[in-house]
């Protein structure tokens, strides 16, 4: 019982910062997330919305998590297809 008084808030503790990380990957990693960032990034330019520096600017920042996001998704499709061959 007192171990549970002492535990709780740490087992607490370690499932919001499982929580967090969990959306941070979802937020750089996600590829769809990733897609639609672009389109609308694409869209705020095409609308003259953003400059083209700023545009130029955060167009490669997604592209380069795009790549990073891709790459992350080639590792764990390898390592679920390892044990079948």
């Amino acid at each position: 019982m007192i171990h549970k008084l002492f535990t709780s808030p740490i087992n607490l503790v370690v499932k919001v910062g499982e929580k967090v990380k969990e959306e941070v990957d979802k937020e750089f990693y996600d590829l769809e997330h990733i897609q639609q960032k672009l389109i609308h990034l694409q869209m705020m330019y095409e609308l003259d919305e953003i400059e083209e520096e700023a545009y130029k600017q955060s167009e490669k920042e997604l592209l380069t998590r795009y790549e990073i996001a891709k790459k992350r998704e080639m590792e764990q499709w390898n390592e679920l297809t390892k044990g079948e061959k």
